[in-house]
């Protein structure tokens, strides 16, 4: 028997000010928000992606310190110093252009009856180290 699929596709990007130093934004709400509009109560798939090659999405805990520790924990790992081979920006700028190597620009969530579904302590995170660009845009897409 044929079962008809609903895959209908809603994109929306968000502007967001990460500010000059690093950060890590819980963009939850902001996720559901749009959900509400486009999954419209369905089942699917939500896409979070920031197009900018020195910036990251991660599912962690926030609130407890442990978004802090994923800071601090990148700070040990990619240190703001000379070693990088890519020199452009402020000093160090280099270690930005290798956390999407850690932290993926990318995550993709299920969504039950239009609405995240993620572990009671998860969120999704924008991680932007770079202090250069205080300004990120990170794409939404839902296919139901």
């Amino acid at each position: 028997m044929d079962t008809m699929v609903d895959t209908t596709f809603h994109s929306r990007t968000l502007e967001i000010t990460t500010g000059t130093t690093e950060v890590a934004l819980d963009i939850t709400e902001r996720c559901d928000s749009f959900l509400t509009t486009a999954a419209g109560g369905r089942d699917g798939l939500l896409n979070v992606f920031v197009p900018h090659a020195t910036a990251g999405i991660a599912v962690i805990e926030t609130g407890a310190g442990s978004d802090d520790d994923l800071l601090a924990t990148l700070r040990d790992l990619l240190p703001a110093d000379g070693r990088w081979q890519h020199r452009h920006g402020t000093p160090g700028h280099g270690r930005d252009h290798v956390l999407p190597g850690l932290v993926a620009p990318h995550a993709t969530l299920p969504v039950i009856n239009g609405r995240l579904a993620l572990g009671i302590w998860q969120s999704v995170v924008l991680i932007d180290t770079n202090g250069d660009n205080p300004r990120r845009t990170v794409r939404l897409s839902f296919l139901g």
